[in-house]
C-alpha cells in the first residue's frame, strides 16, 4: 500500500491509501478520488518526502541513538487532524441509487440464475411467456444474445459493503 499526501485545486491538504501508483491515477481520472473537505474531484498528488530506511548503519543499528535536548519550551500540540471521509456525496449517493435499482429488480422481476441466457432466448423466441427476468450470463452468452437481437441490460454489481 502507498500512502499519497493528495491536495485539491482549493488547496486542501489531506491522505489517501492506494495499492499502487497506477490505482491511484485510474481512480483520479475517473473522478473518484475527491476532498473530503470540499469535495473537489480537482485531486493531485503533493510533494512528500520519501521515507526510506537508512542501509549504511551496517553493524552500528545496535548504538543507541543521541537525542537532542528538549527544547526549554513545550512544542504546541498539533490541531487534530480534519475527519476524512472515505466516500464523498457523490459515492454515497451513487451506491444508495445502485442499491435501489437491485431492489426494484428484485421486486419486479423473476430470478432465473444462471439459466439467464436460455430463459431470454426462450422468451425472445416466444416459447416461453413474456416477463421481466434477471440473473446471471457469461460474456459470451451475453454475446450470443446481442447477436440474436434480445434486449438485454447488464445490472452493475453492489460494492461491497467494506468498500
Amino acid at each position: 500500500m502507498i500512502r499519497y499526501s493528495l491536495i485539491c485545486d482549493n488547496a486542501h491538504e489531506f491522505e489517501s491509501w492506494f495499492s499502487t501508483s497506477a490505482s491511484f491515477e485510474e481512480q483520479a481520472g475517473r473522478g473518484l478520488v475527491t476532498c473530503p473537505l470540499c469535495g473537489s474531484p480537482k485531486v493531485e498528488r503533493a510533494i512528500m518526502s520519501p521515507n526510506v530506511a537508512r542501509t549504511d548503519l551496517g553493524a552500528r543499528q545496535s548504538e543507541p541513538a543521541t537525542m537532542e535536548p528538549a527544547p526549554s519550551t513545550p512544542a504546541p500540540v498539533p490541531a487534530s487532524p480534519a475527519p476524512m471521509a472515505l466516500m464523498g456525496e457523490k459515492e454515497a449517493a451513487f451506491r444508495e441509487m445502485l442499491a435501489s435499482l437491485h431492489a426494484h429488480v428484485r421486486e419486479n422481476a423473476e430470478d432465473v440464475g444462471k439459466g439467464f441466457a436460455d430463459e431470454a432466448l426462450k422468451i425472445h423466441h416466444g416459447e416461453t411467456e413474456a416477463r421481466p427476468i434477471y440473473g446471471e450470463a457469461t460474456t459470451e452468452d451475453a454475446r450470443m444474445l446481442h447477436e440474436e437481437g434480445v434486449d438485454f441490460l447488464p445490472l452493475p454489481r453492489l460494492p461491497s459493503s467494506g468498500n
